[in-house]
């Protein structure tokens, strides 16, 4: 079975690590995630990483990742080391390759220490300094956009927090989806809609970056809360279609 891989030059000494990362992965109990693919933090040289198994795609998508477009892993890694201020530290990818086709894959980053997401502070009214903590998120949506970096699942799980002291840290994950270049408004708002956020908790979040962006406030709160209910009736409407429960 033959590899490709790629190494963040400033960790050279996890080449062997990233080389021999299937069974660091096997050996690691520590799941973190597990839905398509798969999480788990492991430990190399006193470090605590964070290394993500993408599944191993249906034949078609083995041909298409091998010859035609990059893989997950391959579009994680390049567009950590494209944005690296805002996402934790990546380590590098590797791809192996079976039949000459493309197999399993990994990603693997440092391990950023989180306190929350931000859907905590979304879904709990009493959340300890939630109105401060959605206005810094505010501030470092505007500074991803103002990088001219649009992630395409901008969803409550995807966005980490760490408290120190009286500031908060942002970082974003899973970003193999990503747009760049310069956003409109209308964008920059329409990135908002997969927070699912109630409607007051939108309003803080836009309101402040709509004075940060010295945009006006309420014509932008109306245009984030129409793309906010525009998403959740449309998934409410696959949910009614499954028979499950829907929120609004």
């Amino acid at each position: 079975m033959s590899y490709k891989y790629a190494l963040n030059q400033n960790f050279e000494n996890f080449k062997e690590s990233l080389v021999d990362i299937k069974r660091y992965f096997e050996l690691s109990k520590n799941s973190i995630h597990k839905a398509r693919n798969e999480i788990k933090t492991i430990i190399f040289e006193d470090k605590e990483l964070v290394v993500k198994s993408f599944k191993i795609p249906n034949i078609i998508n083995k041909i298409i990742y091998t010859f035609f477009k990059d893989s997950k892993a391959k579009k994680s890694y390049d567009n950590s080391m494209r944005i690296i201020e805002f996402v934790p530290k990546p380590i590098g990818y590797i791809e192996f390759k079976r039949f000459c086709l493309i197999d399993e894959s990994y990603f693997v980053s440092e391990n950023f220490k989180y306190d929350f997401t931000i859907r905590e502070p979304l879904i709990d009214d009493s959340f300890e300094d939630k109105s401060t903590v959605l206005k810094a998120f505010a501030k470092f949506t505007l500074a991803l956009h103002e990088n001219g970096i649009f992630h395409l699942d901008y969803s409550p799980g995807n966005i980490l927090i760490k408290r120190e002291s009286d500031n908060y840290t942002f970082k974003i994950v899973d970003i193999n989806r990503m747009r760049f270049g310069s956003l409109s408004l209308e964008e920059r708002l329409e990135n908002f809609a997969k927070l699912w956020a109630k409607n007051d908790d939108l309003q803080i979040i836009i309101k402040e970056y709509a004075k940060l962006f010295n945009s006006d406030e309420e014509s932008c709160v109306k245009i984030a809360l129409k793309y906010s209910q525009a998403h959740k009736d449309r998934k409410n409407r696959k949910k009614r279609l499954r028979g499950v429960d829907v929120v609004d």
